[in-house]
């Protein structure tokens, strides 16, 4: 057996080598065509991007076409350098630069020497093009924006660095792809499939037709066409009303979950990241630190959620059953928790139940509320993972699973945050009081805001919010079509929308803000804000937050709004909400008053002191010299006034 068994494998390793060696060899030309490289050349066509519309079917973003000089540093030949510089408006130092470049990428393939020229450019050069052989010519398609505004939703178009081309094949160099928003997101969607065309060419480097008659060549697809939710000119609104203010808007469909606006500022034009100034203007969007105009603050900002909070803290107390509608609280204008610890409420006082601790605002009775709640459970630190798991079951502390790229989780602690922070310590709701009025620990992003407002306006659900509606030949993730109901029974949410709607009326922190013919539910918010400036932890103006949703008993449209440095809720947020509510249902305004305000309304003396020290005494400074100029020319006017005088005395 075992004679016949030695001879038996080496016969069948020999054969299957022979049979893999005939495979690739005859019938497989894949590597063939790989070790062919040097006399083909492939030559790639670009298709044109999906185009991006919003949900009325206005179009938002095309494309125009583009020129692209590539360069193969092995085939150049007898360059005259100083000519094509001159053409292409560039200097001899940065030809050198460009070409070490594209040599370190590689001699032999081609990379991109010059991108994103316009048809004038491109007309010039392709005219000589014939002279400077190793160039030639790709042509790709650039965004062409229709509107100036909602740059954070779509994202931009950049070149494909080498981390992205060694991760995925698809990518050559110079291959353009998406960057943040929707472009990135929807990248494989949007971008189609290229096409490729391998050309034989002879030993004097001359093209003499297609390889293997165009056996391996593609046909490149156009890109899927996308659909937003993002309704235009509610963005558009949006971005108005917060021009000279930094925050974010976010406002959601509670039926759908689908995002109506996504409004981030400071923003920009979209059309700026387009052309050979992108990487220019770029750069300067970059390295601006303090307006931050790229960070997109509806998504990634995340900031105490103040009194609207209260609402949760109201709910979560109704379904461990501390606190009824019914159950009141006595307010003496503030409410003291432990010695010389006292938080001050701006309530009309008295005794309190949950209607008037809505529309007024009320610290103590949420206070109670919240002490009640942790302090239920014998171990506090299960108390507040019971008052935590309430929380995340409306999608807060976690990533939300919305389809755009970047995102917080925001912060909801839970019993071992505590444990840990007091270890040695006994502690009880008492110590960390701050949580029940939207302070302490809990951090929320503009967009889980608004998301929870959507479940408030739902009665105890919502839809994972999403900005695609449609997408060209496909179906939308389920995941976006999948209802999430929260911990808290239905029944509780009557009485919290109930005083929420009594927030617009006489007596309530919203009174004065609302709309004829809305009837609105919403809740102003105050929330404390501190920042490092020159080393020191300083106390700056509040932040102003407004949530809110309408109409009340068939509600279209769930909203929130922050607005950095804005003082109190009722001052920059709620009147910016009522717009937006307006702008949304009724197609006009009737607040000429609120929008006036806003539209003109600036807060950049608030910004201003977020400014380095040195910048700021350089402000200053020029202020003073202005005001000094102004003093020394009325001093020489006047001794010009006395010497006129004087010598017109002598005169008589």
């Amino acid at each position: 057996m075992r004679k016949i068994l030695l001879p038996a494998l080496v016969i069948i390793t020999a054969s299957l080598l022979l049979i893999r060696l005939f495979y690739l060899q005859i019938i497989d030309d894949s590597f063939k065509l790989q070790s062919e490289n040097n006399a083909i050349k492939i030559n790639y066509t670009y298709p044109e991007r999906g185009y991006i519309y919003d949900r009325n079917g206005k179009l938002l973003v095309a494309n125009q076409p583009s020129y692209d000089i590539m360069v193969v540093p092995h085939d150049l030949k007898n360059i005259d350098t100083l000519q094509l510089c001159k053409l292409l408006n560039i200097t001899k130092e940065d030809f050198i630069k460009k070409i070490a470049k594209a040599n370190i990428y590689s001699p032999r393939l081609p990379s991109v020497f010059l991108s994103q020229l316009n048809k004038m450019e491109y007309a010039a050069f392709q005219e000589k093009l014939r002279r400077f052989e190793g160039f030639y010519i790709q042509k790709r398609s650039l965004r062409d924006y229709q509107v100036n505004y909602a740059a954070n939703v779509f994202g931009f178009i950049t070149q494909a660095n080498e981390a992205i081309i060694n991760k995925n094949p698809y990518y050559k160099g110079g291959d353009l792809l998406g960057k943040q928003g929707v472009e990135e997101e929807y990248e494989e969607i949007l971008r189609g499939q290229k096409g490729v065309k391998y050309i034989l060419r002879d030993k004097f480097n001359r093209e003499i037709g297609s390889y293997k008659e165009g056996k391996f060549d593609t046909l490149a697809k156009q890109g899927k066409d996308i659909t937003l939710t993002i309704d235009a000119e509610l963005q558009k609104y949006g971005e108005e009303l917060m021009v000279n203010k930094r925050g974010g808007i976010v406002a959601i469909d509670p039926k759908t979950g689908e995002i109506l606006a996504l409004v981030t500022a400071p923003s920009y034009d979209p059309s700026t990241l387009v052309g050979r100034q992108r990487s220019k203007n770029y750069t300067k969007l970059y390295r601006d630190s303090i307006a931050k105009p790229l960070y997109d603050r509806g998504l990634l900002a995340q900031y105490p959620p103040g009194s609207p909070f209260k609402i949760l803290t109201g709910l979560i107390a109704l379904q461990e059953g501390v606190i009824s509608d019914s159950t009141s609280f006595n307010c003496r204008h503030g409410f003291s928790y432990a010695r010389g610890r006292f938080m001050k409420c701006h309530c009309s006082g008295g005794a309190v139940q949950l209607h008037r601790a809505i529309y007024q605002s009320c610290n103590t009775y949420f206070s109670n509320s919240y002490i009640k709640t942790v302090n239920k459970y014998k171990d506090r630190s299960y108390g507040v993972d019971v008052w935590a798991k309430h929380l995340k079951s409306f999608g807060l502390g976690e990533f939300m699973g919305y389809d755009l790229p970047t995102g917080r989780k925001g912060n909801i602690p839970t019993g071992k945050t505590y444990d840990k922070a007091y270890a040695g310590w006994k502690w009880d709701g008492k110590t960390i009081l701050s949580n029940a009025i939207g302070q302490g620990e809990v951090l929320m992003t503009p967009i889980q805001l608004a998301n929870f407002m959507a479940t408030i306006a739902n009665r105890g659900y919502y839809y994972t919010p999403h900005i695609v509606k449609k997408i060209e030949g496909n179906i939308i993730n389920k995941h976006f079509r999948t209802k999430h109901t929260t911990s808290i029974d239905r029944k509780y949410f009557d009485p919290i929308v109930e005083g929420m709607n009594a927030v617009y009326g006489r007596g309530g922190t919203a009174g004065g803000l609302g709309a004829v013919g809305i009837e609105m539910c919403g809740k102003t918010g105050t929330a404390e804000n501190f920042a490092v400036i020159n080393g020191r932890r300083t106390k700056l103006q509040d932040h102003s937050i407004f949530v809110a949703f309408a109409p009340k008993d068939n509600p279209k449209i769930a909203i929130a709004v922050f607005v950095e440095n804005g003082y109190w809720g009722a001052r920059w947020a709620g009147p910016i909400t009522t717009l937006m509510i307006e702008k949304y249902i009724n197609k006009k305004i009737t607040r000429i008053d609120f929008e006036k305000r806003m539209l003109n309304g600036s807060l950049k003396s608030q910004y201003d002191k977020l400014l380095p020290q040195k910048q700021q005494d350089s402000i200053f400074f020029k202020r003073d010299s202005i005001e000094f100029a102004k003093k020394k020319l009325d001093s020489i006017a006047k001794q010009k006034k006395a010497i006129i005088k004087k010598d017109s005395t002598k005169a008589i």
